[in-house]
């Protein structure tokens, strides 16, 4: 067991303790803001942290293929391994960070949170990997196996990325995952503009722009954007580029009056939602689980959107029975493998399977044949994931249209045209698109 260490201003030392927490089950993202906060760390060693963390969990799989010839099936302890797959990474990965200061500042963290012997263990696998040099994945015969190790893919998602987009776009595909995502907010429009935001956030340090995709869309960088005076004061919220298409293709205009957010945690598009209502209008937001309502609730509050937004516990398929009137928009953002957010939450990858994407195809299609109950005749219903496989999109859509001859899927509309000259009905934004997450986005009509 490593020593018990409660604050820290060492962003590598962080970033193993981060690491290992992440390997017991704890979510990248969340631990490493609780980290963050937790721990007195100036911006550039917050920004160092980020960086370690998601790069060793993005790189996990073709840093243990170099490493695993010299620990040869030893028993480490879990910190123990992430110390070392995070030196790896800082060797190969990073180019500003001299290879002995890295190797010394590994060697200082091991007996800071180890002991002697840990150090002197830690030393010998440093020197063999540097001596002996480390295996060079290129010479992996098969394809398959040599995609998933070079880019740390599970074998299974190589291979089907490749049977639907052929071998050129999944390539592409799996080489933007690694590459670290932008910072991106949604702009309050009940509370600010994009102007007046971009003015605050400056004032603090930090750099922002417009965004290309997506109408509210700011791309920040040089900080901590959850830490900024604009976002405790409601002006922004955080939220992908892509992840804000969704809302922008239900089309909400004056005569909106009633909206169905169905499966709404963590409220980022009830909130966005919320923003675009007429007066008097509202928008439902369920979710299965009652603590996520909470932060539905409390992400609604701090925008100021708390009186837009009713928030409830439900489970989604039940819908019918629940709701005696109908809707005019409906969003069914469904639960789903989340096989487009890999450049952000990259341990994603290592835990879903092809049980996991069919278990969950069944589940979206029963979430939305329930939601699609209730819009309302003439009404527009909204179908989206963060995913990029089609068991989770077309296949869905496919088999809801052919249950259902009373909805027709339209074309997908943004408010800036994204794709606008494709065939398909459907929008799909691959992460390689435009540096964004990937998101699938279907749109229904029912007929009057």
């Amino acid at each position: 067991m490593p020593k018990k260490i409660t604050h820290s201003d060492n962003p590598r030392l962080l970033a193993v303790l981060t690491l290992a927490k992440v390997k017991n089950g704890a979510y990248s993202n969340l631990q490493l803001n609780q980290i963050i906060k937790a721990n007195p760390l100036k911006d550039a060693d917050k920004g160092l942290l980020t960086t370690l963390v998601y790069g060793t969990i993005q790189y996990r799989m073709l840093l243990e293929y170099w490493l695993a010839p010299y620990v040869k099936g030893k028993k480490l302890e879990n910190w123990v391994k992430e110390l070392l797959l995070t030196a790896l990474f800082q060797w190969q990965k990073l180019d500003r960070i001299p290879k002995h200061a890295l190797f010394n500042e590994t060697i200082e963290i091991a007996k800071t949170m180890g002991n002697v012997g840990t150090a002197k263990f830690v030393t010998a696998i440093l020197h063999n990997m540097d001596r002996h040099g480390l295996a060079d994945p290129e010479k992996i015969q098969d394809e398959t196996k040599r995609l998933a190790i070079s880019y740390s893919v599970p074998e299974w998602l190589v291979a089907e990325l490749t049977a639907q987009l052929g071998g050129k776009k999944a390539a592409s595909i799996l080489q933007s995952l690694n590459h670290a995502p932008e910072q991106s907010a949604r702009v309050n429009t009940a509370k600010s503009d994009a102007e007046a935001v971009i003015q605050s956030l400056e004032a603090e340090g930090y750099t922002a722009k417009k965004g290309s995709l997506a109408e509210d869309a700011l791309i920040i960088a040089d900080g901590h954007v959850a830490s900024s005076t604009a976002y405790q004061e409601g002006l922004l919220t955080v939220q992908d580029e892509s992840a804000m298409l969704p809302v922008e293709a239900m089309k909400i205009d004056d005569q909106v009056r009633t909206v169905l957010d169905a499966a709404a945690a963590p409220g980022g598009k009830t909130t966005q939602i919320a923003q675009e209502l007429p007066e008097e209008a509202r928008v439902t937001a369920l979710d299965i689980h009652a603590h996520k309502v909470k932060l539905i609730a409390q992400n609604a509050a701090r925008l100021g959107l708390a009186d837009r937004v009713d928030a409830m516990a439900l489970d989604a398929r039940e819908i019918p029975e629940h709701f005696q009137h109908d809707f005019d928009r409906i969003l069914v953002d469904a639960p789903c493998s989340g096989l487009g957010l890999l450049r952000r939450k990259p341990e994603i990858r290592y835990e879903k399977s092809m049980a996991d994407v069919q278990h969950l195809a069944t589940l979206q299609l029963a979430i939305l044949e329930a939601a699609a109950t209730k819009l309302a005749k003439g009404g527009r219903l909204v179908y989206s994931t963060c995913t990029i496989l089609n068991q989770e999109n077309d296949d869905v859509v496919a088999e809801f249209l052919a249950k259902h001859p009373d909805f027709v899927q339209v074309k997908t509309e943004t408010t800036k045209g994204v794709k606008a000259d494709r065939q398909e009905l459907a929008l799909k934004i691959y992460p390689d698109d435009y540096q964004t997450d990937g998101f699938y986005i279907a749109t229904f009509q029912r007929k009057d």
